[in-house]
C-alpha cells in the first residue's frame, strides 16, 4: 500500500508521547539497500500497525549507521502495534531481506518528550509517495541536516537540565541558526515489548534539531564556540553529564517526514 503524491502520515497530527531513537549497524556497503526495502516497503505497515514513522536517516560520519525514529501513543500503544507489525504480513515478507543488511539493530533508546510540548509537532508533515521515493533514492540534495545530540546525564539530574535547556539553550541555539525540534529524556518505564531490547540504566537528554545544509551547522557550531553564553552553559553543562555527549549529524531519506 502506497500514500498519493504528497499525503500526510495517516498519524502525523500526533506529538507522540514515547519515542524509539534507533541506531543500526550495516554490513558495509548495504545502507542503501535496507533504505530502499525501508521506504518503499515498511513504512505503511508500520503506520497502519499504530506508530508514526518520524525519520529516517544517513548518518553523514559514519556511512554503515542508519539511524530512525518511531513513536507511540503510550507504552500499552507501543505495545500493541509492535505486536500487530511483527506478527503481520509486511513484516513477515521483507524481514529477512532487512535483516541480511545488518549487524545490530540493538542499539535503542526509548524516550519521552523532555517537557510538556516538547515532542514533534508533525501537523502539516508530508510525505513523499513511493514512486517519487524511487526516483530520488541516495540524493540528499533536498534534505535539511539534522542533528540529534545525546546528553548523557548523572542520574536525577535530567529535569534539572531539561529545565535549563528550556529556558536558556533553545533561544541561544536559535538565535544562531539551528531550527529546535524536539527534546526528550529517557523513559524509564519498562519495556513493554521485550522482544526488542531497548537500552537500559540510561539517563540521556536528547536535543533534535534541523540546519539549511551540513555546512550551516559547521557554521552553526563555529557561532557557538565563540559565544560567552554558550561557553557558559557548557562549563555549567560539565556538573550534569556522567560522560562525553554524542553528535550525530544526519541527512534525511526521501521518505522521511522530518528534515526534507
Amino acid at each position: 500500500m502506497s500514500l498519493p503524491p504528497n499525503a500526510p502520515s495517516k498519524s502525523s497530527l500526533n506529538a507522540s508521547p514515547v519515542v524509539e531513537l534507533r541506531q543500526y549497524t550495516l554490513k558495509p556497503g548495504r545502507r542503501e539497500t535496507l533504505i530502499d526495502i525501508f521506504d518503499g516497503h515498511l513504512i505503511e505497515g508500520q503506520e497502519a500497525a499504530g506508530m508514526t514513522i518520524i525519520g529516517q536517516f544517513r548518518d553523514l560520519d559514519r556511512p554503515d549507521m542508519f539511524v530512525w525514529l518511531r513513536g507511540f501513543d503510550g507504552m500499552e500503544a507501543r505495545k500493541n502495534a509492535l505486536t500487530a507489525f511483527y506478527q503481520g504480513p509486511v513484516w513477515a515478507a521483507w524481514r529477512d531481506a532487512a535483516n541480511a543488511t545488518m549487524i545490530s539493530s540493538d542499539d535503542v533508546l526509548l524516550l519521552k518528550p523532555a517537557w510538556p510540548g516538547a515532542g514533534f509537532q508533525l501537523t502539516g508533515s508530508q510525505r513523499t509517495a513511493v514512486p517519487a521515493y524511487e526516483k530520488s533514492s541516495g540524493d540528499n540534495r533536498l534534505s535539511d541536516s539534522v542533528v540529534i545530540k545525546i546528553h548523557h546525564l548523572r542520574p536525577g539530574a535530567e529535569a534539572d537540565f531539561a529545565s535549563r535547556f528550556e529556558t536558556d539553550t533553545i533561544p541561544t541555539l536559535a538565535e544562531f541558526g539551528a531550527r529546535p525540534l524536539a527534546a526528550f529524556a529517557t523513559e524509564h518505564a519498562e519495556n513493554s515489548f521485550p522482544r526488542l531490547p531497548v537500552r537500559s540504566g540510561e539517563n540521556v537528554f536528547i536535543s533534535v534539531a534541523a540546519f539549511d545544509s551540513a555546512d550551516a551547522h559547521a557554521r552553526h557550531e563555529a557561532a557557538l564556540a565563540s559565544s560567552p553564553e554558550w561557553q557558559a552553559f557548557e562549563r555549567e553543562a560539565q556538573s550534569y553529564l556522567a560522560r562525553s555527549t554524542e553528535t550525530l549529524r544526519l541527512s534525511a531519506t526521501s521518505r522521511s517526514l522530518l528534515g526534507r
